[in-house]
């Protein structure tokens, strides 16, 4: 059944109003725990609360915020048990798409380069959320050439669990020397070796939760 005009609209703010929280979620600006009160967020950004409830609701289907009786909403909290079973399967995942990646890859790196070329010019200048941000980026870029879309969204939905290791682990961490494994990723990927690659990209990820811990 086709929206009507209304209902587009109504629809289009729920939308807006996703958006801006999980930003904020994920950022950090709402942290695990924050209450979210929606006649609130209705006023800041001036609508009804309806669209802020739909937004709510597919939010929690995201399992980034929880509704309980007589608390209210907030940003869900997370256990270390959490983090750790998400950093576990998102091992397997990039493992997987490492395999899948390596014909893609192979005698073509020069996106992966420039993108690892960032990195470490982030880790030279010890601007760890800069890295965080350039990482992410060089993970994804694997993810997305393993043209599996439900790999893909399996590895989004952990994002939220990392995100928020990243943010409250240690903030020592020797950035030029994790960069490193980026290059020898490359050089495997390049030779369409998707069971080195694999194995480095899970071995990686597994070292950088522990790094956090």
């Amino acid at each position: 059944m086709a929206l009507s005009k209304n209902g587009i609209q109504r629809q289009s703010m729920a939308d807006r109003v996703k958006q801006e929280l999980l930003s904020r979620i994920m950022d950090g600006r709402m942290a695990p725990g924050a209450r979210i009160v929606e006649l609130q967020i209705a006023e800041e950004m001036q609508t009804s609360q309806g669209p802020v409830r739909e937004a709510l609701r597919e939010l929690e289907a995201m399992d980034l915020i929880i509704t309980e009786p007589y608390k209210g909403t907030r940003v869900r909290e997370l256990t270390p048990k959490e983090i750790e079973d998400a950093y576990d399967v998102r091992a397997a995942l990039e493992q997987l798409a490492a395999q899948l990646a390596a014909p893609t890859f192979k005698g073509n790196v020069d996106d992966l380069r420039k993108a690892a070329n960032a990195v470490q010019t982030a880790a030279k200048r010890k601007d760890q959320r800069a890295y965080g941000t350039h990482d992410v980026k060089f993970h994804r870029m694997i993810v997305e050439a393993a043209n599996n879309r439900a790999l893909l969204r399996a590895w989004e939905a952990l994002a939220y669990e990392v995100r928020i290791a990243t943010r409250l682990g240690k903030t020592h961490i020797d950035l030029l020397a994790a960069q490193e494994v980026h290059w020898h990723l490359i050089d495997a990927l390049e030779q369409g070796n998707g069971k080195a690659a694999g194995r480095m990209l899970a071995e990686n990820v597994v070292a950088a939760f522990h790094q956090h811990k």
